[in-house]
């Protein structure tokens, strides 16, 4: 009887490990750039941070108190020509 090994069970949501890859050539056969999934969830985390950020950027900017613009009623000290 084969015994269980818990190793071998994959989860649904275990995807994250799998490995894919992306590699860019130049016209010439060079290699350029190679993204693989940990660039994909760094460019995904940073960009729902960035998001959050500007909400919540947006949202105290739009709640600060705004100062208007008084202008001076004295004349200069000098006038230059």
């Amino acid at each position: 009887m084969n015994k269980f090994d818990p190793t071998k069970l994959r989860t649904k949501f275990d995807n994250t490990s799998e490995g894919w890859l992306v590699q860019v050539y130049s016209a010439d056969r060079r290699l350029l750039c190679v993204f693989d999934s940990s660039h994909a969830w760094t460019f995904l985390l940073g960009s729902g941070f960035g998001l959050l950020l500007a909400v919540g950027w947006f949202n105290l900017a739009s709640y600060s108190p705004s100062k208007t613009y008084e202008p001076s009623t004295a004349p200069p000290e000098m006038w230059i020509d």
